[in-house]
């Protein structure tokens, strides 16, 4: 199974917010959009990081006062691990694990195509073991045996 297999099925919708956008406005975009993370994307409309909702608990814990003011470039994670559509699923799910990430961009030669959560890698991987496992049973002891 391949990264584009996920993205075809949930779509290629991103939720992004600006370098200089408050933390606070980030938080409203989270729970307005019921997402785990958000691409920060400069005034080029380049991405330049990825804020996670631990990365917003990490920045209240420090300073909950500058929540309101302090811009998102502040606290995202700038060096950002992204994907292809033509990623295999299961190397995917081991760079999101030793990298301890939830969120990976997808990227289409330059283009941003989607982007895919540790969530939806484990639900497609088991949507194909379910799908392999309900042939099997079929060939074993299915309407073709005589």
């Amino acid at each position: 199974m391949k990264v584009k297999d996920i993205i075809d099925g949930k779509g290629s919708h991103v939720v992004t917010v600006s370098h200089d956008t408050t933390i606070y406005k980030a938080i409203e975009k989270l729970a307005a959009n019921k997402v785990g993370s958000l691409l920060v994307l400069n005034d080029e409309k380049m991405i330049v990081g990825i804020v996670g909702a631990i990365d917003i608990l990490k920045a209240a814990h420090r300073a909950c006062e500058r929540i309101k003011t302090a811009p998102i470039k502040e606290i995202m994670t700038s060096k950002i691990i992204v994907c292809s559509p033509e990623d295999d699923i299961e190397d995917i799910k081991n760079i999101m694990t030793f990298s301890r990430i939830r969120h990976i961009p997808v990227i289409n030669g330059k283009a941003l195509a989607g982007i895919i959560s540790i969530g939806d890698v484990v639900k497609a991987q088991l949507t194909e073991k379910h799908v392999e496992n309900r042939y099997l049973r079929e060939y074993i002891s299915g309407p073709f045996i005589e």
